[in-house]
């Protein structure tokens, strides 16, 4: 884009969130762009300046930008960028439209949100309803999306990764999923830019779905991130803050640098004295002034947060998800830990996530069981909170056939520090420190494709051998692993990919996911299946 003179930017409302997470405006005013404008808003015409228009390649985005030249032309000419590959109907339909008035048109491969430097988005929430409300009749075109945008994601890292999955016995949305990228993959790759077929590299990529782990999403974690973003209310990285009497906002984003130092540690360490560690090494400058300010009340807000409810909380939450106390012990009656949480007057919300942990721990409980709790937590017309996790393949109550549904055989984390109130590790970590050191089972993740040399080679077995394993080191400098999560990803799971990556060095990992949850927002995208559910019914 660097080349063209126009002044005028044309986005539409996904691309203007991706322009927003990786530059800012006066990266845009350097290039000569001046005027940056919604393509779905009325505008102005300005006929005797050229437009750069980046959107999706959507009917909706096409029809937009052909009103733009039909019956006149608002501008004097279109330099037409798509996120992705664009449809031969659409692109037909725009050539047959307003041809004359477009100099470039070029798939650019970036149809997804780069959130942080090991972080990327899909930005669609709505993909959630869309996959998991049962007989939803979008499902099947989700996924083809979905697919679509991890495409862009490897062709922006210049990936052609072998694939899996995780195989689940309830639903095979990944297994899906892994198929549309794979093929997806191949044709995109079949004829690079100089006419060459692309061989794989050294990158593997792992499709899992969010009922590998219910856990870590309803589990109060106590990393800066993950609880600020749980326990305060923050929208599009914007926090509130008061200072000198006055309301003021801050962004939690990878410009700030202090952020990006505090986010994966735990509560703990920074009120104890991380965060004035890090700041007494900062140069005094008015930025990083700001930034302290900021840290200094966030980390008081979490800390009021923690003292007040959370505390009380953890110890119940943490022996139900571990399935032990902090000394060892094995917990024999999860009710009895459950107890004291449903008796204290929690809020309604700590009170689910407190019951979810509960049954998830018994992989599932009695219908008569189930009633009584939902009447203690006083969601009688609200069930949808607990019962709805069915839909994701999450068991709920408890069936004489469970041996379908198998619970994770956990890495041994005995001798890692780690606080009382944080002995619960995602078991995201597990498959990714298992992916790279080459241990994941073929039964339980098969191959969609044939993975570089790197990730299987002579070491690769059969379902019926035993995996081995391999050195990290074994992975030549460079490899590559991507980890998509559909349904969602967490905080606490972002901040595996830096761990893993951090510990391995000869492997960088990746994680993404359709959208970020958050306990809260989780619980109301399962929540409004029901709802959606019995639209659905009604329309029928």
């Amino acid at each position: 884009m660097s080349n063209l003179f126009s002044q005028i930017l044309i986005l539409d409302h996904f691309t203007t969130r991706l322009l927003s997470s990786c530059c800012k405006m006066s990266d845009l005013m350097s290039e000569g762009i001046t005027i940056v404008e919604d393509l779905h808003k009325n505008r102005e015409p300005v006929p005797e300046m050229k437009a750069i228009y980046f959107m999706r390649p959507t009917a909706m985005c096409i029809d937009a930008f052909i009103n733009d030249f039909n019956p006149k032309p608002k501008y004097k000419a279109a330099y037409v960028f798509f996120t992705d590959y664009c449809p031969d109907e659409l692109f037909d339909k725009m050539k047959k439209s307003c041809a004359k008035h477009i100099k470039v048109c070029k798939e650019i491969n970036i149809s997804f949100l780069p959130l942080e430097a090991q972080v990327f988005s899909c930005d669609n929430a709505e993909a959630f309803k869309s996959i998991y409300t049962p007989n939803s009749q979008d499902r099947d075109q989700t996924l083809e999306t979905i697919a679509d945008q991890i495409v862009t994601l490897c062709a922006t890292l210049d990936e052609y990764p072998g694939v899996r999955f995780k195989k689940d016995p309830n639903l095979n949305y990944g297994k899906k999923l892994a198929e549309l990228v794979d093929n997806k993959l191949a044709r995109h790759y079949e004829l690079d830019d100089n006419s060459k077929k692309k061989g794989k590299t050294q990158a593997q990529l792992l499709i899992v779905d969010r009922a590998l782990d219910p856990v870590s999403p309803i589990l109060h974690e106590l990393t800066y991130q993950a609880m600020a973003f749980d326990l305060i209310s923050i929208k599009d990285n914007a926090y509130e803050y008061d200072a000198d009497g006055s309301k003021k906002e801050a962004l939690l984003t990878e410009e700030d640098e202090l952020w990006v130092k505090l986010r994966h540690m735990h509560i703990a360490e920074i009120s104890i004295g991380g965060l004035s560690q890090l700041m007494k090494k900062m140069p005094a400058f008015r930025k990083q002034l700001t930034q302290k300010n900021v840290h200094l009340s966030l980390a008081e807000d979490l800390m009021s947060h923690y003292q007040k409810n959370v505390e009380k909380l953890c110890k119940a939450e943490q022996d139900l998800a571990v399935g032990a106390d902090a000394e060892g012990q094995k917990v024999k009656d999860p009710m009895r830990t459950l107890l004291p949480v449903l008796l204290h007057p929690h809020d309604t919300t700590d009170k689910i996530r407190a019951v979810l942990l509960y049954i998830f721990s018994l992989n599932g409980t009695t219908a008569e069981n189930l009633n009584k709790l939902i009447q203690h937590v006083k969601i009688e017309y609200e069930r949808g909170y607990i019962l709805n996790w069915e839909h994701l393949g999450v068991p709920i109550l408890s069936t004489p056939s469970m041996f379908s549904f198998r619970k994770q055989s956990r890495r041994d984390r005995s001798d890692e520090e780690t606080f009382k109130v944080s002995r619960w590790t995602p078991i995201i970590k597990d498959v990714m420190e298992d992916a790279v050191e080459n241990k994941l089972e073929v039964k339980d993740w098969p191959y969609q494709s044939e993975c570089p040399s790197a990730w299987n080679g002579s070491r690769a077995v059969s379902a019926r051998q035993k995996h081995k394993g391999s050195s990290p080191d074994d992975l030549r400098s460079g490899s590559r692993l991507v980890l998509f999560v559909l349904g969602g990803v967490t905080y606490s799971e972002m901040r595996c990919a830096y761990e893993v990556t951090h510990a391995n060095k000869s492997c960088e990992v990746i994680i993404g996911s359709t959208h970020i949850l958050t306990p809260r927002s989780l619980l109301e995208d399962i929540y409004k299946l029901e709802i959606h559910l019995k639209i659905v019914i009604i329309k029928k």
